[in-house]
């Protein structure tokens, strides 16, 4: 935390890792957190811990990777800091990743959203709240971890209306916002009455919304509005999902793919090409603006020689 100033998702994530390495470790050696040695870790454990994170806790090869991720930069500190047990940490630095499939990016379409964004009630106050941060998700394309570091402070409604926030890789972002999220979002700050430095959207409570809560509340929405528009029955909706609705909106607008990137943020260009590879729409237009060939492909006929030795095997 001193030295690397890793982001408190980062530490968040390695500390949930090494909680269900020691129990798993501690389970099947029969040994207390406090009695455990550098010598228990060898990489036939450590398998094992991976294994039953997909078989019994049915983690995706992904999460399975984020943990290995988290084991290899311990053992990388264990060889310089312990080189009597450098031998051990080569065998677990060379475990590797666990190749998975891609699938295909999921998206509402403007029609879901639309649906989506009918669905809390406006006459409570979690209804409005919940309006304002779903209009707020699909308008800006913000991660869900940049949603809940939100403060009152980050949002500017002025000329040039923006959202400012810390993206990933700690990168200061300004998002601009049109005139119906301005309007939405003013009246919500008139009525959440809170300080500058407070959580643009509390819990009931007033602490800041979490992971859990924040998947509670979509997951809540996308029930109710799967019921008034069936083309979300078969979708897997996550918070993730909204981010990539406003890129494939934004990518059938005609907005380029540099554009895109540099408003959701993203590091490397090529992140922005899975919106190209799972759109079947631009795949169409593509396809039709090819000219299809006017001459015929006359059938192949074989000789009569090529007969008679086909004939004789």
């Amino acid at each position: 935390m001193r030295q690397r100033q890793a982001s408190p998702h980062t530490i968040t994530s390695y500390r949930d890792t090494f909680r269900l390495l020691i129990q798993y470790v501690g389970r099947h050696l029969r040994k207390g957190p406090s009695d455990l040695t550098m010598r228990d870790l060898d990489t036939t454990l450590i398998g094992g811990f991976l294994d039953y994170l997909q078989r019994e806790r049915d983690n995706s090869a992904r999460t399975r990777n984020v943990r290995l991720a988290a084991i290899h930069s311990f053992f990388r500190y264990v060889a310089l800091h312990a080189p009597e047990h450098s031998a051990l940490a080569q065998r677990v630095l060379v475990m590797p990743s666990k190749r998975y499939v891609r699938g295909s990016v999921s998206f509402l379409t403007s029609a879901e959203i639309n649906t989506l964004l009918a669905v809390p009630h406006l006459n409570t106050w979690r209804g409005r709240r919940d309006r304002a941060l779903l209009l707020l998700a699909v308008r800006t394309g913000l991660r869900a971890s940049e949603i809940t570091s939100l403060r009152c402070e980050n949002i500017v409604l002025h000329a040039g209306a923006h959202v400012q926030c810390m993206g990933k890789g700690r990168k200061q972002r300004c998002t601009p916002i049109g005139k119906d999220t301005v309007a939405v979002l003013r009246a919500w700050l008139r009525e959440r009455h809170g300080q500058p430095s407070d959580p643009l959207f509390p819990t009931a409570h007033g602490a800041p919304m979490g992971y859990d809560g924040l998947a509670y509340l979509l997951h809540k929405h996308v029930a109710v509005a799967s019921k008034r528009c069936p083309s979300f029955v078969g979708k897997h909706i996550t918070f993730h999902s909204l981010r990539h609705s406003l890129a494939m909106s934004l990518l059938h607008q005609g907005v380029g793919q540099s554009v895109i990137a540099l408003w959701l943020g993203h590091e490397r260009l090529e992140t922005t090409s899975v919106y190209l590879q799972a759109d079947m729409l631009l795949k169409e237009k593509a396809l039709a603006k090819t000219n299809a060939s006017a001459s015929r492909v006359p059938r192949y006929r074989p000789s009569d020689r090529i007969l008679a030795f086909l004939s004789s095997l």
